[in-house]
């Protein structure tokens, strides 16, 4: 595997990385699996500082790292800044709040004074994917930090630099060496890695088949992993909708990071009496997209990640169209240099249509029309993927009813997306499993171990003993 760092505006090849040496895959599970026991003998809050001291040189470096971004995977520099600033918001939280929600939880039992006590359980292995290079980390390492889990971190293969950037941030800060170790490892590697008696869990956000591999793995060798893979999340219209503030939302659900986004609402659900509306007004916000220079403050439409991330979506748009789409607005060339994509709406897309159960990883909207609240869900209901979701309704509690009932492991009602430290991300179906932050994520790898105390044993009382 050949980690580079490639430039999608300018197609410019920046930098190139070796493999990890198998000397270095040995130093960094012997030097991990040491701070494990060394964290043991502390209490949870004595990590806070450290992370305290991430988040601010965080920020402090802001645009020095936004920048790594934007050079990187040709994110928006606005784009760029507000992922730093997220990964600031999340280390910050842990820290403030981690220790609390660590304590161990009693049981009311007849056995006798019981409690679930919350330990670390060892070095981890996280894999992660390049759409948000800093933020797919700290979902995994600021939980798993305060826990007392070190980390080893296989990132992407085209996002390198900032895999290295994110890993001096955190060495910067005064964390023990072993907190996060970044290595490029080959696919061989990572089998070579989850295989090592040191690691007790994968964490992995990225593509099916990586996820499909990498589960593979950790169940041979009796891993416990947590997935987060892709989605074809929908955005559901209802007929009373409001729809200017439908647009205000709709007109970035899809284009956001250049539509490479797990969550992005891909698949627009719209009730029969405001779908023609609605076609033609987010038509009209695709055409004001100005695409350009990443970095300049003026581009609102960044290229996408890689020459590759853009053949494949420009293949998948033909192919739909092939089957009997309809091209309602875009997929025409950008006449700039870089891995440009122009946003593109389809409708008529059928069952038997490949476009109809795929994740388009691209700002590419599919527009389908209902006529009723249960056609709706059915659809949105019909995917292999269940990550998230957006419904919108004038009546609130109309639009929770409807939530309830799609079948994904996110949906917000009348608003964006959003992900923060207190709300727990992860999905279900061919989305994987697992989640990632809030108290849920916390808990994700951690050893919920049964204490049960007494003064002295009562051999007349003996229901339910095991011997």
């Amino acid at each position: 595997m050949a980690y580079k760092t490639i430039n999608p505006f300018t197609n410019e090849v920046v930098k190139t990385f070796p493999n990890a040496t198998n000397e270095q895959i040995e130093h960094s599970l012997t030097v991990g699996n040491d701070l494990y026991h060394q964290w043991q003998k502390e209490p949870v809050a004595a990590r806070a500082e450290k992370l305290h001291a991430i988040a601010k040189l965080l920020l402090e470096n802001k645009e020095d790292l936004a920048r790594v971004l934007v050079i990187e995977m040709g994110k928006l520099i606005s784009e760029a800044r507000g992922e730093v600033e997220l990964c600031a918001l999340i280390a910050n939280y842990f820290a403030d709040h981690a220790a609390n929600l660590l304590q161990p939880t009693p049981i009311s039992t007849k056995a006798g004074e019981a409690r679930i006590e919350k330990h670390a359980v060892g070095v981890l292995l996280m894999v992660e994917p390049w759409n948000f290079p800093y933020y797919q980390i700290m979902r995994v390492f600021a939980p798993n930090y305060m826990v007392g889990n070190p980390m080893i971190l296989k990132h992407s293969s085209n996002t390198p630099s900032s895999a290295e950037a994110f890993a001096k941030i955190v060495q910067k800060a005064g964390a023990p060496d072993g907190s996060l170790t970044n290595l490029f490892l080959s696919h061989d590697q990572v089998d070579q890695v989850i295989a090592d008696h040191r690691i007790q869990g994968v964490a992995l956000t990225g593509s099916e088949r990586g996820g499909s591999s990498v589960a593979q793995t950790a169940g041979k060798y009796l891993k416990k992993s947590s997935l987060e893979l892709g989605g074809n999340d929908v955005f559901i219209v209802l007929d009373d909708a409001d729809l200017d503030q439908v647009i205000k939302v709709a007109a970035r659900a899809r284009t956001y990071n250049a539509g490479q986004v797990c969550t992005s609402s891909k698949r627009f659900i719209v009730a029969d009496n405001l779908y023609d509306a609605f076609l033609k007004r987010l038509g009209q916000a695709y055409r004001n997209f100005k695409p350009g220079n990443p970095l300049d403050e003026s581009t609102t439409l960044a290229p996408m990640s890689s020459a590759k991330a853009k053949s494949k979506l420009e293949k998948q748009v033909k192919e739909a169209i092939a089957h009997g789409a309809t091209l309602y607005q875009g997929n025409s060339p950008i006449d700039l240099p870089g891995q440009f994509f122009e946003p593109t709406i389809l409708t008529d897309i059928t069952r038997d249509n490949p476009a109809y159960y795929e994740e388009m990883f691209g700002s590419v909207a599919q527009v389908y029309r209902v006529h009723s609240e249960q056609e709706a869900i059915k659809l949105a209901n019909d995917s292999h993927y269940g990550l998230g979701g957006i419904v919108f309704s004038k009546d609130k509690e109309r639009g929770k009813k409807v939530a309830s009932q799609i079948e994904t492991g996110m949906v917000f009602v009348n608003t964006f997306l959003y992900t923060l430290p207190e709300l727990p991300f992860g999905g279900v179906k061919n989305s994987g499993y697992g989640r990632e932050m809030s108290t849920i994520g916390l808990n994700a790898f951690v050893n919920e171990k049964l204490i049960v105390a007494v003064d002295k044993p009562d051999f007349d009382n003996r229901a339910g003993a095991l011997f």
